[in-house]
C-alpha cells in the first residue's frame, strides 16, 4: 500500500461520524492506564484487569442503550430506575419460587413495557424526552420499591446459581460471562446502528427530524426502536446486579444514568443528536473504570472520583456543543 492509498484510508476513517473523538479519548485511556499502572503496578496485575472488565461490561451495556436514545436527539432519565425495576422483578419472582428462566422473560416484558411508555410519550404525544422520562423514572423506581412491598428481597437460593454464574460469576474461555454478554451485546448493536436501514434512520433523526420525516422515515417507530435498546440493555444490567449481589435491591441502578450518559458522551455520542459510533462508548466506558479502579488503587476517596467523572461528562459535553455550533458560517455572496 502506497502513501497516497494509506492517506485515503486515513480520510474514510476519520470521515465516520464521531471516529475523531474515539481516537481522542483512546489516547486519553492509553494514557490513564499508564499513569495508574506506574502509581500502583497491581493495576495490570491478571486479577484486577480481569475484575475490570467485568466492572466496565454493565457500565457499557447501559451506555448503548443510551447512546441509541442520544443519537436520536433524545435522552432516557429512566434507564438506571429500569435497573432497579429488573433488578427487583427477578428476585421477587425467583424468591417466590418461580423459575430463574421465567423470571427472566417475565422480567424482559415488563421493561420493555417501560421502552414502550417512552417511547409513545415522546414520539406521539410530543412531550420533551426529559420531561417524559423523568415522569418514568420515577414510576420504574416506585414499581421497584412495591414489587416486594417496599423491602429489599431475601436471597434469591441455591436453585438460581444457573442464573447467577451465567449473568455474573461463570467464565467461558477463561472471561467471566458478564463480559461476553457486554460483547455479543455491542456486536448486535453495532450491527444495526451502522449496517442496516433501522440503523441509518436513528442518525437522520437525530440530525434532522424534519428531513428525515419529509424523507419518509417513520420517525415514531424510529424514536420507539431506540427506547426499546435502551429498556433491553437497562434490564440487562438489572439482571446483571440480581446475579451479582443474589438479591434484589430497592435502589439498584441508582446514578446509572449518570454512567450510561458518561459512557455515552465520553466516547464521542453527541447530546444534540445524529453523531457517535458505539465503539466510542467502549472506549468511554472504559476510561470510567480505569478512573474508578485507578482512583481506588491511588487511595482517592469515592467524592473525589464523582467529581472528576462529572468534570470529565461536563467538558465532553461542552466540547461538543462548541464543535457542533460553534463553526464560523459561510458569508453569503451577493
Amino acid at each position: 500500500m502506497d502513501k497516497a492509498e494509506k492517506q485515503n484510508v486515513l480520510r474514510r476513517i476519520l470521515a465516520v461520524r464521531g471516529m475523531g473523538q474515539v481516537i481522542t479519548v483512546t489516547i486519553g485511556l492509553i494514557v490513564l492506564c499508564i499513569v495508574f499502572g506506574i502509581v500502583n503496578p497491581i493495576f495490570f496485575s491478571g486479577k484486577n484487569v480481569a475484575n475490570l472488565l467485568r466492572q466496565i461490561a454493565p457500565i457499557l451495556i447501559i451506555g448503548i442503550g443510551q447512546s441509541y436514545v442520544l443519537i436520536t436527539g433524545n435522552i432516557d432519565l429512566s434507564i438506571g430506575s429500569v435497573v432497579g425495576m429488573s433488578c427487583m422483578i427477578s428476585a421477587t419472582l425467583m424468591t417466590k419460587g418461580l423459575n430463574p428462566w421465567v423470571s427472566v422473560l417475565i422480567n424482559i416484558i415488563s421493561c420493555l413495557a417501560v421502552g414502550v411508555l417512552n417511547g409513545e410519550l415522546v414520539s406521539k404525544c410530543k412531550l420533551p424526552p426529559f420531561i417524559a422520562t423523568l415522569g418514568t423514572m420515577t414510576i420504574a423506581r416506585g414499581i421497584a420499591q412495591i414489587v416486594n412491598n417496599n423491602y429489599n428481597t431475601n436471597s434469591i437460593g441455591e436453585g438460581a446459581e444457573t442464573f447467577r454464574n451465567f449473568f455474573y460469576y461463570g467464565k467461558t474461555l477463561g472471561l467471566y460471562n458478564a463480559i461476553w454478554i457486554a460483547a455479543v451485546l455491542w456486536v448486535i448493536f453495532d450491527f444495526i446502528l451502522s449496517k442496516t436501514r433501522s440503523g441509518r434512520h436513528i442518525y437522520a433523526v437525530g440530525s434532522n427530524l424534519d428531513a428525515a420525516r419529509l424523507s419518509g422515515v417513520n420517525v415514531h417507530s424510529t424514536t420507539m426502536k431506540a427506547y426499546l435498546v435502551s429498556a433491553l440493555c437497562a434490564c440487562t444490567v438489572g439482571l446483571m446486579i440480581c446475579a451479582t449481589t443474589g438479591m434484589g435491591t430497592m435502589d439498584a441502578g441508582n446514578s446509572y444514568e449518570l454512567y450510561a450518559v458518561a459512557a455515552s458522551v465520553i466516547g464521542g455520542v453527541s447530546t444534540l443528536g445524529g453523531q457517535g459510533i458505539l465503539l466510542g462508548t467502549v472506549i468511554g466506558a472504559s476510561i470510567w473504570g480505569v478512573l474508578q479502579n485507578g482512583l481506588q488503587f491511588a487511595g482517592a476517596p469515592v467524592a473525589i472520583r464523582n467529581i472528576t467523572i462529572g468534570i470529565i461528562v461536563v467538558v465532553s459535553v461542552l466540547l461538543d456543543v462548541v464543535v457542533r455550533t460553534g463553526k464560523p458560517r459561510k458569508k453569503k455572496v451577493n
